[in-house]
């Protein structure tokens, strides 16, 4: 199946590295809206200009979209919808219902499957919710990020005016992890069960007071969340900050009687966020390229993937090794 890239950062760089891992793959190539000379890839994969995609319609079965939820899917993946099959990793979760219909008008129109919010989380975690909720249909979700650096929230930060770069870590709530894996089923708000810290490089002369208001006040972010914001320098970032681990826990407590309680979990502890969520797109791509040939066209998520689809094996072999 041959694949392209489109755009070039952390995910960029995380997707194909997945590539060594998955040889029933091919990368066409990336492309980026930097110029193409600036960028050297990590497998030698030519790099094109962003703008140079439509001329490699009909060569590439699915282009994996590695752009940022805040402004960057929102266009970029009905766009490019129309022309390619495509799999993007949107995360903001309030707003998918709004994506998901503007990217199957556009994907439903040309033929073509695109598939949103892949990763995990959305994702993976979005799967185990499923599975775990039509397993014990009495019971309460609780889902727990961290503590780690969330891509998607690092992004927004860097998009306030006067931020040079930055990392959000995502932090639970001890008390309240605790009181969940124990099965006690309280009710916790956002805020009781996330902190927030923001390591902030501001550009020279910029109003740190307003870009820690910004950050603070964001909507769908940081808004209902306490939120630390320390600025460190461009030094202090690099030095502390480099590494992008991540995960977290799915956690399902209920009844199946009144005698009988459970409780269920999913968890994920990542060395590399990109570099996981690169693999995951990956096996969606190759979902979405299968999907696309047995004429599913239009918008889809992980809900509506058969899981054999994700695999390299063969149905065989998915009986034999893992049933």
């Amino acid at each position: 199946m041959k694949i392209g890239i489109y755009g070039y950062g952390n995910l960029g760089r995380g997707v194909e590295k997945a590539f060594e891992k998955n040889p029933d793959m091919e990368l066409v190539g990336v492309f980026t809206r930097r110029d193409p000379a600036s960028v050297k890839t990590v497998s030698g994969a030519p790099v094109y200009p962003a703008e140079k995609a439509e001329e490699f319609v009909g060569e590439i079965d699915v282009m994996i979209l590695c752009g940022g939820s805040a402004t960057d899917l929102p266009e970029m993946t009905p766009a490019l919808a129309k022309n390619f099959n495509v799999v993007d990793s949107y995360d903001t979760h309030a707003r998918i219902p709004e994506h998901f219909a503007r990217v199957d008008a556009a994907a439903f129109r040309t033929g073509h499957t695109a598939l949103i919010s892949a990763g995990w989380d959305p994702g993976l975690f979005s799967l185990a919710r499923l599975y775990m909720n039509a397993a014990l249909p009495d019971g309460r979700d609780y889902t727990f990020w961290g503590r780690g650096v969330s891509q998607g929230h690092s992004d927004a930060i860097r998009r306030v005016p006067g931020v040079k770069d930055a990392r959000q870590y995502t932090v639970p709530v001890a008390e309240a992890l605790e009181a969940v894996r124990e099965g006690k089923q309280p009710e916790l708000s956002a805020r009781q069960k996330h902190l927030r810290e923001c390591y902030v490089v501001a550009e020279e002369g910029a109003d740190r007071a307003a870009i820690e208001k910004a950050i603070r006040e964001m909507p769908n972010y940081f808004a209902d969340y306490d939120t630390t914001v320390t600025f460190i320098s461009e030094e202090e970032l690099k030095r502390d900050h480099w590494r992008l681990p991540h995960g977290g826990e799915v956690i399902r407590s209920g009844n199946t009687s009144e005698e009988n309680g459970h409780v269920m979990t999913f968890g994920l502890k990542l060395d590399s966020n990109p570099e996981f969520t690169g693999s995951v797109l990956l096996a969606c791509a190759r979902a979405v390229g299968r999907m696309n040939t047995r004429g599913i066209f239009g918008c889809r998520t992980l809900f509506d993937v058969a899981p054999a689809d994700l695999s390299m094996l063969s149905g065989e072999e998915l009986r034999s090794k893992l049933l």
